[in-house]
């Protein structure tokens, strides 16, 4: 037993969850975590300096979450794209992972190496397009981001569907789509043309009908149950969807007589244990131990991905510090200071209550110095 000195006089003791890693990746679902990037701590990775990486551990990371049966999203919004780390680190890190070879891999596709501020749908389109060779030159699948250039220059819908089926046709490989909500990403107010989902869904549609060869799934983050399982009932056969909702995921992979969701998730590299084993009894047919599995993991995604929701990717970091997957709690762009003590403290009780420290001594060692310095 391990315990950690809790701001306020309270104690917490942690205790181990032995999670057997599975032999394979999952049959039933198709799942993804969004993998972080680990910091060089001795390098200036102060807010606007380009990103510095621990390669080391940032790729051993990624074999963590192979190990576990799951697949890479590399370089999505939980790399910290738009957050700290700049497209020439982005096409290094896709570039890095996908040679490694260790599992399944995505990567994301998006506009970031264009400066901020105001630009052409010609010079969008051209950005995309680069980084779509990127992608497909390091061997990965492409997963085309939503753009904060192309939400805040296009005019209409026409303008969003004209610049995807672009990439669509530029594609050798199958796509998945992304649509990020304004939750994770205030920039992309009025995605697919629209500020009414129900107008923008119509836009989505319209693109995957027209192509639906080209696009193996669509990842949806907008955070709203309801509205994925209707999108998910209107998407034409063979095309999937992939839940971005770190808040109801557990009810929307299970699914229901109608069909259900695949996976594309930030909160799966931190409870990346407990998905495996989650997914290893919806293998089997045992939903009653899928759904004790997971239950106390969804109040440590809430908690993760509370408001301000971007700056989730701070609590991600601190549970792979307290795991021991790296050696500081440093991220590109001073993201650290993204989140409060009292905030790290209840995501501690979360996870462990969710059996997700790992190593409870290490967990508890490190928790402890963490507190001392930020609370005295």
């Amino acid at each position: 037993m391990s315990t950690v000195n809790l701001p306020g006089g309270r104690r917490l003791t942690l205790s181990a969850t032995d999670w057997a890693k599975p032999d394979s990746a999952p049959a039933s679902r198709i799942a993804y975590a969004a993998a972080h990037v680990v910091a060089d701590p001795r390098a200036d990775n102060s807010p606007g300096a380009p990103a510095a990486l621990d390669w080391e551990r940032t790729l051993a990371f990624r074999h963590h979450l192979w190990s576990h049966g799951l697949g890479v999203a590399e370089a999505m919004d939980t790399a910290q794209r738009g957050m700290g780390l700049d497209y020439a680190a982005t096409k290094e890190l896709i570039r890095r992972s996908a040679a490694e070879g260790g599992g399944r891999i995505v990567a994301g596709v998006a506009t970031d190496q264009l400066a901020p501020g105001q630009v052409t749908l010609d010079q969008v389109r051209g950005a995309y397009s680069e980084q779509l060779a990127d992608v497909l030159t390091a061997g990965a699948a492409p997963v085309l981001m939503c753009s904060r250039h192309l939400a805040a220059t296009a005019r209409d819908a026409d303008d969003y569907l004209g610049i995807y089926r672009e990439l669509l046709d530029e594609s050798d490989k199958p796509v998945v789509l992304h649509w990020l909500g304004t939750a994770f990403d205030p920039a992309l107010e009025g995605y697919w043309g629209s500020s009414d989902v129900d107008k923008a869904t119509e836009t989505v549609l319209e693109l995957i009908n027209s192509n639906p060869a080209k696009v193996d799934g669509i990842k949806i983050s907008l955070l709203d149950a309801d509205h994925e399982i209707g999108l998910r009932r209107r998407l034409p056969e063979g095309v999937r969807l992939y839940t971005g909702d770190d808040f109801n995921y557990p009810q929307l992979i299970r699914g229901d007589e109608q069909g259900y969701s695949d996976a594309l998730l930030g909160i799966f590299a931190a409870i990346a244990p407990a998905a495996a084993a989650a997914f290893a009894a919806l293998d089997r047919g045992d939903l009653d131990e899928y759904d004790r599995i997971f239950a106390p993991t969804v109040p440590l995604s809430r908690h993760i991905f509370q408001k301000p929701t971007f700056y989730y990717k701070t609590g991600i970091v601190f549970l792979a510090w307290l795991n021991g997957h790296q050696d500081h709690f440093t991220m590109v762009g001073g993201l650290q200071s993204g989140r409060s003590v009292p905030h790290f403290a209840e995501l501690i009780e979360l996870a462990a209550t969710a059996g997700l420290l790992t190593d409870p001594d290490l967990a508890a060692h490190r928790a402890n110095r963490f507190f001392e310095v930020m609370v005295g």
